[in-house]
C-alpha cells in the first residue's frame, strides 16, 4: 500500500505564515512529480504548486512570490511554505504525488486526505 499524510494546517491571521507537509509512505519505488492543490467552499479544486523529482517548480499566479514548494527525496516528503497569507487562501489543501510502486512498478497518482487552512482577516 501507499499513502500520503498531510499536516500543518490551521488558523492564522492575514499576513501570517504556515508550513504544510505531506509524507508518502508504503511500498514506494520512486516518486515523480509532487503537487499541492486546494479547494475552497463552492469552488473547484485548483493546482497551487508542483515540484518534479529534479526540483523544477511551478506555481499558480495567485500564489507566486508568497508560496514556496520544496521536497526532501530522502524522506519522501513535500512541503508548502505559505507566507503573506490572505483570506482568499482559505481552503482545504491536498497533496498528490505520482508514485511508482514496488510490487508492479506502475505509476499511479495518489492523494492525501487534505488539511484545512483558514486565514482570518
Amino acid at each position: 500500500q501507499v499513502q500520503l499524510v498531510e499536516s500543518g494546517g490551521g488558523l492564522v491571521q492575514a499576513g501570517g505564515s504556515l508550513r504544510l507537509s505531506c509524507a508518502a509512505s508504503g511500498s514506494i519505488f520512486s516518486i515523480n512529480t509532487m503537487r499541492w492543490y486546494r479547494q475552497a467552499p463552492g469552488k473547484q479544486r485548483e493546482l497551487v504548486a508542483a515540484v518534479t523529482s529534479g526540483g523544477s517548480t511551478n506555481y499558480a499566479d495567485s500564489v507566486k512570490g508568497r508560496f514556496t514548494i520544496s521536497r526532501d527525496n530522502a524522506k519522501n516528503t513535500v512541503y508548502l511554505q505559505m507566507n503573506s497569507l490572505k483570506p482568499e487562501d482559505t481552503a482545504v489543501y491536498y497533496c498528490n504525488a505520482d508514485i511508482k510502486r514496488t510490487w508492479d512498478f506502475s505509476e499511479y497518482r495518489y492523494w492525501g486526505q487534505g488539511t484545512q487552512v483558514t486565514v482570518s482577516s
